[in-house]
């Protein structure tokens, strides 16, 4: 890297990296970590071969203390649905996807998140699970994306099995838009059992998805007419996200069954498994196993599945996702750091490497010489997060640390959304 490029020193946190906490200096520039220097040795990067706009203008480089804070790389969250609760607050009040996508991302920012994955759903339930809402969505991040966003914001497309006519529609999304993760699930059994006997439920269902409550049980019907193609429909599938280069999973897994069997067609990624039957064989077979924070936070599961910690504790565990919560994933790794089930370095490694290892992001998820600029700045003392820098930008900025940016020996304007 030229000796002219500006760059931000931090100093005097204790640095995660290599699994332990330890003290000492990070530098970064140009969105890269390009210095870290912890227990007495320091490496550069001379150069980087992918030019990026600078974050400050090119003046003499500018240190900040950070005595009494933690420093520790990004949290990257493969599966989260928190965006729903922007795009509608109420079930019946909607709001502009580029007002939701800013909510979000500034939601996600605030929580330490700089890389996150929208979980969109592409399902024969309607309204905003379908395929068109899915479309629309992904439209809306583009735009956003290439505009405004604080956070590495990506769309997970959530594929119901029994949506075998949609198969080209979706291949074109996944396409058009460069989507690089897709799980699928299949709830079709349950939500017909539920709703076919509950009038209560299925008028509320029909609304959601702006159906009348026959229409919504016929399309209910419908979908189970397609069981037969289902396994054909899959395995097109998979031909095709492997020709493209997409990363694809399951979602709920309920037995070892099911999971062997979506692993057998190349979906390897197990997300939720129900059942602990599903996990081992996760693991039996070398598929990456993701749970969500909020189950370690809460203590379980809310919908009464396999707790998240004792998967954990039996080593059955790769990431934790926000599934629907970003301030879990912080949380959670405090939560089974104070429990003794995991050290706080091992706890937050399930929110940033080993979701970067799941996902093939070599870049990201640890703090290491010449990987992006992901950090996050915690207050010891408090476990509150107040700084995010996403890429070598500020995403977010509060309390004692915001104070002591602005007042930083030879400080600069700093770039900020």
């Amino acid at each position: 890297m030229p000796a002219t490029q500006p760059s931000l020193r931090l100093t005097g946190a204790s640095i995660l990296q290599d699994g332990q906490f330890q003290s000492g200096s990070l530098t970064f520039a140009a969105g890269q970590i390009t210095d870290l220097a912890c227990a007495g040795q320091a490496t550069q990067i001379r150069d980087t071969s992918v030019p990026i706009t600078p974050l400050f203008p090119p003046r003499q480089d500018t240190t900040v203390d950070l005595s009494g804070y933690l420093l520790l790389p990004g949290i990257i969250d493969l599966h989260g649905d928190a965006f729903e609760r922007h795009v509608a607050p109420r079930p019946s009040a909607e709001f502009d996807l580029s007002i939701a996508l800013r909510a979000t991302d500034r939601d996600a920012a605030v929580n330490g998140v700089t890389t996150a994955w929208l979980a969109q759903c592409w399902s024969w339930d309607g309204g905003a699970r379908s395929p068109e809402t899915a479309v629309r969505m992904a439209e809306a991040l583009r735009d956003y994306s290439a505009r405004h966003a604080l956070t590495d914001l990506r769309l997970q497309i959530r594929c119901e099995t029994h949506m075998v006519p949609t198969e080209a529609r979706l291949l074109e999304t996944v396409r058009n838009f460069g989507i690089d993760y897709v799980v699928f699930n299949n709830h079709l059994q349950e939500s017909h059992a539920e709703l076919s006997c509950n009038t209560e439920r299925l008028c509320i269902a029909a609304r959601r998805a702006g159906r009348t409550p026959q229409d919504h049980l016929q399309s209910l019907r419908d979908a189970r007419k397609q069981t037969r193609e289902v396994p054909r429909f899959l395995c097109r599938l998979a031909r095709e996200f492997d020709a493209l280069g997409v990363t694809y999973g399951s979602h709920d897994d309920p037995d070892g069954e099911t999971r062997e069997t979506y692993s057998m067609i190349g979906a390897k990624i197990c997300e939720f498994p129900t059942a602990r039957a599903a996990a081992a064989l996760a693991r039996t077979v070398g598929d990456p196993i993701l749970m969500g924070a909020p189950n370690v936070v809460r203590g379980g599961s809310q919908a009464g599945n396999i707790s998240a910690t004792e998967l954990i504790r039996a080593d059955l565990c790769d990431a934790l996702v926000s599934d629907y919560y970003y301030p879990a994933l912080a949380e959670a790794a405090f939560r089974l750091a104070d429990t003794g089930t995991r050290t706080l370095a091992q706890a937050w490694a399930l929110i940033s490497s080993g979701p970067a290892r799941v996902l093939g992001l070599h870049d990201r998820g640890t703090l290491a010489h010449g990987k992006r600029a992901d950090l996050v700045i915690l207050n010891e003392e408090t476990r509150a997060i107040e700084a995010t820098i996403s890429g070598g930008r500020i995403a977010h900025l509060s309390g004692e640390v915001a104070h002591r940016f602005a007042f930083a020996p030879q400080r600069h304007a700093l770039a900020a959304e």
